[in-house]
């Protein structure tokens, strides 16, 4: 547990945000001004939290670890978590209520994430590997 916390320290700083906002009562504000506002904040929580793992995955494996491995913790876990948090606020809370499109919302936003991660972030991350070696 130890490991996690010295390697993962943002991204698990940024879980415990996600599963505080997730199960708070919110205060009753008004917001029908800007239709599906909800959606957008989902989908920027499980953005910022996939991205962050992909984040400090890239930076603290710059060894030959299988990509595999970021695939599965930054993009398939925060989605599994995302429908145990649905099925958690639908069933645990009353002043919350599991939704479909909340979790399509955080699905696209780990989405998104995973593939600015891999296609933008990774090769970045490995170009600056070889030119730090190089020197």
């Amino acid at each position: 547990m130890l490991y996690y916390i010295k390697k993962y320290p943002l991204s698990l700083i940024i879980i415990l945000a996600v599963v505080y906002l997730s199960f708070f009562k919110p205060p009753s504000v008004e917001l029908s001004t800007i239709p599906n506002i909800d959606k957008v904040v989902h989908v920027a929580m499980y953005f910022g939290m996939s991205f962050m793992l992909w984040i400090e995955f890239l930076r603290t494996h710059r060894s030959a670890m299988p990509i595999w491995h970021a695939w599965l913790g930054a993009f398939v876990c925060p989605i599994l978590f995302s429908g145990c948090i649905e099925l958690l606020q639908g069933y645990c809370t009353s002043y919350r209520g599991g939704d479909w499109m909340d979790f399509a919302a955080n699905a696209l936003g780990a989405t998104l994430a995973s593939i600015i991660g891999y296609c933008v972030l990774r090769p970045r991350m490995i170009k600056k590997r070889r030119t730090v070696s190089y020197k």
